[in-house]
């Protein structure tokens, strides 16, 4: 027995907050490559919101809106989704409690070498690392997971759905070679 309301799910006669993935975003240039990220989780049943601001260029509107998703309550996830100096992810994992994903862009321009403003953090301040968008869509579905057995059900799916096309495309090289 579930029923939907608003951005709330009535289950078995208690109200669970929906499950949030929140993508913020360091410029309007990162929408596309965030979009990619929304489109996996939206497979895997999440639907993402998706926000720009950055850690540089308006930090109080960053830590405005955090304020206002900490108060909302329920679980969440946020991935944080900036290219050069990746500022973004790390002051979000200084301000939060919930889980931070960083997924940078790649960026030609500078060979990759502007990822490593996402890979070292100060001490205290740990937000996950993920290269690809799908990867870090499935992160966080997995990290909500851990409170939501339908989404751990959706998971599940997922996976063995990819496992099916490993055995279907193994299977078609080798027609006709059975060594094994």
């Amino acid at each position: 027995m579930e029923k939907r309301l608003g951005r709330q799910r009535l289950e078995y006669g208690r109200v669970i907050l929906a499950a949030r993935v929140i993508i913020l975003m360091g410029s309007k240039s990162d929408l596309a490559f965030a979009q990619e990220i929304g489109k996996a989780l939206s497979a895997l049943g999440l639907q993402p919101t998706y926000r720009i601001a950055s850690a540089h260029k308006s930090p109080a509107h960053l830590l405005h809106m955090l304020a206002e998703y900490e108060t909302q309550g329920g679980p969440r996830v946020y991935i944080a989704v900036a290219g050069r100096s990746n500022a973004l992810s790390g002051l979000v994992d200084a301000t939060v409690c919930a889980p931070v994903i960083t997924c940078p862009p790649y960026s030609d321009k500078f060979a990759g070498a502007d990822l490593f403003s996402s890979l070292r953090m100060p001490g205290g301040v740990a937000p996950l690392t993920v290269l690809e968008p799908g990867a870090a869509a499935l992160a966080a579905a997995k990290i909500l997971a851990l409170a939501d057995p339908s989404l751990q059900e959706s998971i599940l799916r997922h996976q063995q759905a990819q496992t099916q096309c490993i055995l279907a495309d193994d299977q078609e090289i080798n027609r006709g070679h059975d060594d094994v």
